[in-house]
């Protein structure tokens, strides 16, 4: 199941979140953009934020935003191994 533009916009919301402390949360304003705001509705019905317009991450907010950021600095890396060109067969 690829991302849909919703599952996308959740995580974007999920990586504003600072890690490396508990002590800060998000404070989404009604004038932010539909598509946030919508984002953070949806991970507060999920249970990985404290309130409907952001607040704390939960426990398992923390956990998914961790992911999160974890996935994006894997695709965003350089590659570490060269890869054959399109239509060779990578060596096994």
């Amino acid at each position: 199941m690829p991302y849909t533009t919703d599952l996308a916009q959740e995580l974007n919301t999920l990586l504003r979140y600072d890690l490396t402390t508990n002590q800060q949360g998000l404070k989404i304003h009604k004038n932010a953009d539909a598509e946030v705001i919508a984002a953070t509705q949806r991970l507060y019905a999920k249970g990985l934020v404290s309130q409907a317009d952001g607040g704390y991450l939960t426990p398992l907010g923390r956990e998914a935003a961790a992911h999160a950021q974890t996935l994006l600095s894997i695709l965003v890396s350089e590659p570490k191994r060269n890869l054959p060109a399109q239509g060779e067969a990578a060596a096994v």
